[in-house]
């Protein structure tokens, strides 16, 4: 059978759970606009004004992404959702995006996926292409959490170079007699990851809660070992009495020590690193220009 054939087959089975899940949230949408655009006098909208006012993303899109994320939630491990939502958090997408917008990611990832294996499939139907359809449906349905993977590990390399200058300017202001919050709020206008959760861990004493606690929150949301223990050191320090400035004094001493010495460890790296295109690249290219001249004179002379 033509490949045109199996193509317009799969458009149209498609189209059609497709047409039914945009005409599903287009409805819900159609009766929350309804109600919020209630006249003064109690009179009846116009529910055809309130759908020509959405956009095609409102009325299509974001409906059947719900719709089709709502029903993954339901049939994902509780296990997986959880991983998944700490990767959203260290990569800082969680308040970007939800964890049913993630699903669907994966899903709509998984069906390029398999359509890029059912074109091959269908040309020559055989058992090995049948699973390098699987395979690629399989690998295509986890790039967002490899590019979850990679942005979280991004982040708190951004939050682990920022942290010991973050703390030399809190360790000024301490000193120069602010608080530690204010302190903090100084830190939280610049920008950067490490900034951003300084600002979240100010909203949340803001609002009441505890300041251990809003730390420990930060901890949570972040993944870095220097950030741990500068919390933890702190939180002692509160409760023993000892005073913040020399705590953030040596904090700040000891994590550029620490940055130092990974910058060293980065460095003696490096040879390693370049044993392998040295060899594969750079040696066999200078042994042609350097050795093919005289192989040439070789085979003409014998």
């Amino acid at each position: 059978m033509p490949l045109t054939i199996w193509l317009a087959a799969f458009g149209i089975s498609a189209a059609v759970p497709l047409a039914w899940w945009a005409m599903a949230g287009a409805r819900s949408t159609v009766a929350v606009r309804a109600r919020a655009n209630l006249t003064a006098d109690g009179g009846t909208p116009d529910l055809r004004r309130v759908v020509l006012q959405q956009t095609s993303q409102e009325r299509v899109w974001r409906p059947l992404v719900g719709g089709i994320a709502r029903q993954m939630t339901r049939v994902t491990p509780a296990g997986y959702i959880d991983s998944l939502e700490r990767r959203m958090r260290l990569s800082g997408l969680s308040n970007r995006y939800t964890i049913e917008q993630a699903l669907a990611a994966k899903l709509v990832t998984g069906l390029v996926g398999a359509f890029v294996g059912a074109a091959f499939f269908v040309n020559a139907p055989t058992f090995g292409r049948f699973l390098i359809l699987l395979v690629l449906a399989a690998a295509a349905s986890f790039v967002p959490d490899v590019v979850l993977v990679s942005r979280a590990e991004e982040r708190q390399d951004e939050i682990a170079r920022a942290l010991a200058d973050s703390l030399d300017q809190i360790t000024v202001c301490v000193e120069a007699g602010l608080s530690f919050e204010a302190a903090m709020a100084r830190v939280a206008q610049s920008r950067g990851p490490l900034a951003e959760e300084f600002g979240r861990t100010l909203q949340d004493i803001q609002i009441g809660i505890p300041r251990s606690q809003a730390l420990e929150n930060l901890l949570t949301r972040t993944h870095v070992p220097d950030l741990r223990q500068f919390v933890h050191a702190f939180r002692h320090a509160e409760r023993y009495g000892i005073p913040i400035a020399q705590v953030l004094r040596i904090q700040s001493a000891e994590l550029r020590e620490k940055r130092r010495q990974r910058a060293e460890a980065r460095a003696l790296k490096i040879p390693v690193k370049l044993v392998f295109p040295v060899v594969v690249c750079i040696f066999p290219t200078l042994f042609i220009v350097v050795a093919g001249p005289a192989f040439i004179r070789i085979f003409e002379n014998f």
